[in-house]
């Protein structure tokens, strides 16, 4: 990517400037897990001028995208049950919820309810059947950004910005094998995601 850009938020979509934004996510997440927010933003602002996206949603919701990454399972849980969410989530774990769930404390911590902000943090993780441009650009933000060093992340890199579809589907079709060649447990809403845009493509 090129220099860092850092938006100046005009359109009123969240009660907060970005510096206050930043700050607040600073707040939840370690060094390490912040500086991936920050780099899915500014790859998010990338995605959005790619495809003619609206620049300072995609970047808001890049960096909002692991605001609750570092929540304990307790706190998790409790949202779950509280929220009455569904309760097949409760037979996963963090890299589920963080996206999921995690949507639920930014409406509550941060009184954010734009819905497609908060859908794109939801769907981050496992995707959906249908997604929205600001879904898949975050999806893929997430997938490609700079700091991301795992076999295939080129090849990610290459087909999402000639097709952002395109690398949704690989993406998935990444992270259900993945899942299978470590005989991880795989939520259904991913293999849902899988059919519905192995057929779209």
């Amino acid at each position: 990517m090129e220099n860092d850009e850092t938006i100046k938020y005009e359109e009123n979509l969240i009660p907060y400037t970005r510096e206050q934004l930043v700050g607040k996510v600073q707040e939840k997440l370690d060094d390490k897990r912040f500086q991936h927010c920050l780099r899915v933003e500014q790859q998010a602002i990338e995605l959005a001028k790619e495809n003619d996206y609206d620049v300072e949603k995609a970047a808001i919701a890049g960096l909002l995208h692991d605001y609750a990454k570092q929540r304990s399972d307790h706190d998790f849980i409790k949202v779950i049950n509280d929220k009455q969410m569904n309760p097949v989530l409760l037979d996963y774990g963090n890299a589920i919820w963080h996206g999921v769930v995690g949507a639920e404390f930014i409406k509550d911590e941060l009184q954010i309810f734009d819905e497609e902000i908060l859908n794109a943090v939801r769907r981050h993780t496992v995707g959906a059947p249908y997604m929205t441009q600001l879904d898949q650009i975050v999806y893929m933000a997430d997938y490609i950004e700079p700091g991301r060093d795992f076999p295939g992340v080129d090849e990610a890199r290459q087909i999402t910005h000639e097709n952002l579809k395109k690398g949704v589907f690989f993406q998935t079709q990444q992270t259900l094998k993945h899942l299978v060649e470590t005989a991880k447990p795989i939520y259904p809403e991913t293999i849902t995601t899988y059919n519905a845009w192995q057929s779209a493509i």
